[in-house]
């Protein structure tokens, strides 16, 4: 068979596998995202103005009757809609500035197939009810669809949309890049799974090639489905340094990979496991990001902000009323990743280590936070599709 074809084959069998076993863990447990995704929550919000902005500039070019508007990675909990809040203020608002009829709004909530949208479609009736409280009868129709797939595909009809917005999403590949194995099959970054300052230079090319052929395809898809001079506006986990293993970005990654090591050497799983699992996941640098816009071509890019937080997202520096210690940290900062990477996790080393295995990652973060509180750093980009 043509080695080309085979290459293929694999990398959609890869992108495949991604999209059944990446999903925020649903429901309201203890270990949910709905329950553990303040710091996400305390990112949309230090990121609205700029979204305010970017709607408002698009709606005052326009003035659409019906608004479409694409919220990418949307996940489920009490995040899910709170832009679509924001969004919806600041057009009404504006409107009554203007005194204007107020648009439609047509709403895609996207996530991959295992999102759990159900959660969602339970709290729509709560909200339409609030809108319309909120902003009298006379306020114009709201539609919420739910829409499952990757966004490394086509989504919606062409030039269907005015705004799209996602948070916390475009740092998931769609697929491990390829490469990271040598002729034998033997890990080139054994024992992580993540960048870390040893892995070898091959590894760290293969994670940026793939982000760039990632990133790049979701501009053109989304350029195809958004009007001439429509907005996006999009956060995801970057870095400032130039350096990809720096620990801005993957020491919270280098602290589960130890929490594994330590499972390896007391037998309770094989080192083989922990050699064959490599996250989807990259974060860009300033520079990488702007390149890929660039070299793309759909967007110009009208504004770039650096937002830095907490591991823990209660941690807020400015809140002198809460005290906080790295016991609660740890804690608060182990069931936020658990939220987001248990169901890669069991479904590569089963469910049954999974409670070992965060027990341990969080008395791992505990000590690292005695140490140093280190930051997120989170790039939000707004761009406008080129005539």
């Amino acid at each position: 068979m043509d080695g080309r074809k085979v290459h293929v084959k694999n990398r959609k069998r890869e992108e495949m596998e991604v999209q059944q076993i990446l999903h925020m863990n649903g429901g309201t447990g203890e270990t949910s995202y709905a329950k553990n995704s303040i710091h996400e929550r305390e990112a949309i919000i230090k990121a609205k103005h700029i979204v305010e902005g970017a709607i408002l500039d698009l709606y005052c070019s326009v003035f659409p009757e019906s608004l479409g508007i694409a919220d990418l990675g949307c996940s489920s909990g009490p995040n899910t809609l709170l832009v679509i809040s924001e969004i919806i203020d600041a057009i009404s608002l504006q409107c009554c500035k203007l005194n204007r009829s107020w648009p439609e709004f047509r709403v895609f909530l996207n996530d991959l197939p295992g999102n759990d949208f159900n959660t969602i479609f339970r709290s729509l009736p709560g909200f339409y009810e609030k809108l319309k409280k909120a902003k009298g009868i006379d306020f114009g129709p709201c539609f919420i669809l739910g829409v499952p797939g990757s966004f490394y595909g086509r989504l919606f009809p062409s030039k269907s949309l005015h705004f799209v917005h996602s948070s916390y999403s475009l740092h998931w590949l769609s697929q491990v890049p390829q490469g990271l194995e040598d002729e034998m099959g033997i890990s080139l970054n054994e024992g992580n799974m993540y960048l870390v300052k040893t892995t070898p230079p091959l590894v760290f090319k293969a994670y940026l090639e793939q982000f760039q052929r990632d990133f790049s395809l979701f501009l053109k898809l989304r350029s195809e489905e958004i009007i001439k001079g429509g907005r996006m506006v999009l956060t995801l986990n970057g870095r400032r340094s130039e350096d990809p293993s720096s620990t801005e970005c993957c020491s919270i990654w280098e602290l589960m990979s130890q929490a594994l090591n330590d499972m390896i050497s007391q037998g309770a799983i094989e080192k083989a496991k922990l050699d064959s699992f490599n996250l989807p996941y990259y974060t860009p640098s300033v520079k990488e990001l702007k390149a890929v816009i660039e070299t793309e071509g759909s967007f110009t890019l009208q504004k770039l902000d650096i937002i830095e937080m907490n591991w823990d997202g209660n941690d807020n520096d400015d809140n002198k009323t809460i005290i906080f210690d790295k016991f609660t940290s740890g804690r608060t900062v182990a069931n936020s990743i658990r939220a987001v990477a248990e169901s890669m996790l069991a479904t590569h080393f089963g469910e049954a280590v999974i409670d070992d295995l965060f027990l341990r990652y969080e008395k791992n973060v505990v000590e690292h936070l005695a140490k140093e509180k280190t930051k997120h750093i989170n790039l939000v980009i707004s761009l406008i599709k080129r005539e």
